[in-house]
């Protein structure tokens, strides 16, 4: 999957790869995140896969940079996996699903501590999509009008990951509740 973010991060415009670090995230870090060192050796991969290219960009002042580009094959491949049709759900992971699974063998004072820490982090990550991250795409379509199509595509996925933060608080809250009433 982080191919395609990377090919869909140099889909726009030839960058460093520090820049797509940066675009990772900045923009896709709610739905994929991805390390420096796995963005690096996905970077050379690719290259050697032929989707992209880089060339070592002279500086004077500064170390020389690698631009990468992506090349024909390499759109080609991003188009054809952007239209593949999706035929199952993708599988979720969560690491604090398993730890509350098996929380039995604690105390009700260790499974809401847990619990009331998650539930701060989830509300702080719903204040980040709908303040900071609402507010960055609509400047960046703002300050660029031929974005508008990935302006709306950005405030779609933006919005999922809204949603499924308002969800996990409720279930959070939820959860507490019943932790403190039942166990």
């Amino acid at each position: 999957m982080l191919k395609y973010v990377l090919l869909g991060g140099l889909s726009k415009q030839p960058v460093t790869g520090y820049q797509l670090k940066q675009f990772v995230d900045g923009s896709s870090r709610h739905f994929w995140h991805a390390q420096t060192s796995q963005i690096y050796r996905t970077l050379n991969a690719l290259e050697t896969a032929g989707l992209l290219t880089s060339e070592i960009q002279e500086q004077d002042v500064r170390p020389d940079r690698r631009i990468y580009q992506i090349t024909a094959a390499g759109q080609a491949d991003l188009q054809a996996w952007l239209a593949e049709p999706m035929t199952e759900i993708a599988p979720t992971k969560d690491a604090l699903l398993v730890r509350i699974f098996f929380s039995a063998q604690l105390d009700k004072a260790t499974v809401l501590t847990q619990l009331r820490l998650q539930r701060s982090l989830h509300q702080r990550q719903l204040n980040l999509y709908q303040n900071e991250i609402a507010d960055l795409i609509s400047t960046q379509v703002q300050q660029n009008s031929a974005l508008k199509r990935d302006g709306l595509l950005w405030e779609i996925t933006r919005r999922n990951g809204e949603l499924a933060e308002e969800a996990y608080v409720r279930w959070l809250d939820e959860a507490i509740e019943r932790i403190e009433i039942e166990f």
